[in-house]
């Protein structure tokens, strides 16, 4: 599906949508249920493609998460996820409790703050968008441990210690570096050896 986008003129008003507002337009088929985007405090942002790179790391992360996760969690790959009432994202992999699936109601599901355990966004063309105000939106809503992974690169930023609109901590990590954290025991991998 062909569908026509625009970028809006900075200072201009906008109409800021609500989940709700996407829930009826995805009913009455203004939005296609196919469509890649995100609500970003209102505003709907038209997620590009994914190349092959993303989606290698991605199916690699998938694989090391899954085979990890512990039986109180689960994983969602680019599940649709409400942080707010103005606020929807889909990230490439998100980690949080089983429960999170039994107790939404409103056609997404419903994160509240500081459920995710880990958020995965893989990169190719939306980094600075993904260090930037994706980064921003998740420590907000308190994720326990945010990476964003640089598929040209290799490289990862794990961001912990989630406080207002910041991490306390960053941490940039080589292809090389092996990736391990406390909430998946057994998980353990290096970007820059995936193929």
């Amino acid at each position: 599906m062909n569908v026509a986008v625009t970028t809006a003129a900075e200072g201009f008003p906008r109409r800021a949508f609500t989940v709700d507002d996407i829930s009826r337009m995805i009913e009455a088929g203004i939005i296609g249920e196919d469509e890649k985007f995100e609500l970003i405090e209102g505003e709907i942002v038209m997620m590009a493609s994914k190349g092959i790179a993303h989606e290698r790391i991605k199916s690699a992360l998938t694989v090391a998460v899954a085979r990890a996760l512990p039986d109180h969690l689960t994983m969602g790959v680019e599940v649709t996820l409400r942080l707010t009432n103005t606020t929807l994202l889909e990230p490439d992999i998100a980690v949080f409790p089983k429960q999170l699936f039994k107790k939404s109601s409103a056609g997404f599901a419903q994160l509240d703050p500081g459920e995710a355990h880990l958020v995965i966004e893989i990169a190719a063309s939306s980094l600075a968008y993904d260090k930037g105000l994706k980064a921003r939106l998740y420590a907000r809503h308190r994720v326990r441990e945010f990476w964003v992974v640089d598929a040209n690169e290799g490289v990862t930023w794990v961001h912990t210690g989630a406080s207002g609109d910041r991490w306390s901590s960053i941490v940039k990590r080589g292809p090389q570096d092996t990736f391990a954290m406390s909430a998946l025991p057994g998980f353990s991998i290096r970007v820059g050896e995936i193929e």
